[in-house]
């Protein structure tokens, strides 16, 4: 029986941390599916720098990646529903509650664990593991 894990963000200006995150989400299951927030759904952070199909597209060419979704525009549940995982993996610093997402399911009637992976630690001191750091390095090294 295939194990399918599921694994979510944003995915804007995709770094080796993203990288980290879809291995080991990858290593929890058989088939890693991959549901990429559409702009109008980030409302925790700055908006994206590229276009939600954009993003889509560079996490589908990922080697860990079965295939990239785009996210439901008004219920986040929905690709989960469609999918039925057997795991949700997230991010180690995603700002989602287990407790919450884990009543969610229960409440949709979705059999399935919530795992978080863990940080990536850097390899170089100049190494950047964060969307937020690489344009603020962009701006500062070339505005």
């Amino acid at each position: 029986m295939t194990k399918t894990v599921i694994a979510q963000g944003t995915f804007d200006i995709v770094h080796p941390g993203h990288v980290h995150y879809l291995e080991e989400a990858a290593a929890m299951g058989d088939e890693l599916y991959v549901i990429v927030a559409r702009t109008a759904n980030v409302d925790h952070k700055e908006s994206p720098i590229c276009p939600a199909t954009q993003r889509r597209d560079v996490v589908d060419a990922l080697e860990a990646v079965d295939e990239a979704i785009l996210g439901h525009e008004e219920d986040i549940f929905v690709p989960i529903e469609e999918i039925d995982p057997d795991v949700i993996a997230l991010g180690h610093d995603q700002h989602h509650d287990d407790a919450q997402i884990e009543a969610e399911l229960e409440r949709r009637g979705l059999e399935c664990t919530v795992q978080r992976a863990s940080a990536r630690e850097s390899v170089a001191d100049d190494e950047l593991l964060s969307t937020r750091l690489i344009i603020e390095r962009i701006l500062e090294q070339r505005a």
